[in-house]
């Protein structure tokens, strides 16, 4: 693939075609040196959590893309995927209210991703 944002839409179609809810794509660019992009999304349950994780991953490493590390896939309410460029953010749906990165990255630009 050609840059970060082509590795951004393969997760984001990904976890859409698992039925991730509320998809956000966040570039914090240029807000932090640490990644280029958030991908923020809830499942309905701890399985369709795990699942939306293993097809996100799963689609952006067959891409050509591993992550750098992947924390809480045995939490019952956020996992991360860090693919360095950008991080992937699977929250319960009260986990993700109650942590709101929406709110506290209200700095970033929404980008919409294309189906």
């Amino acid at each position: 693939m050609e840059n970060t944002f082509d590795y951004v839409k393969v997760a984001v179609k990904a976890l859409s075609n698992h039925l991730g809810n509320n998809i956000d794509v966040l570039d914090i660019s240029k807000l932090t040196p640490v990644t280029d992009y958030f991908i923020i999304t809830d499942g309905a349950s701890t399985t369709q959590m795990e699942a939306l994780a293993d097809a996100c991953e799963e689609a952006v490493v067959k891409a050509g893309h591993a992550p750098a590390r992947t924390e809480g896939t045995r939490s019952e309410s956020w996992i991360l995927l860090d693919f360095t460029d950008f991080i992937v953010h699977i929250f319960s749906d009260k986990s993700r209210q109650f942590y709101d990165l929406g709110r506290l990255w209200s700095d970033a630009a929404k980008v919409q991703i294309e189906e």
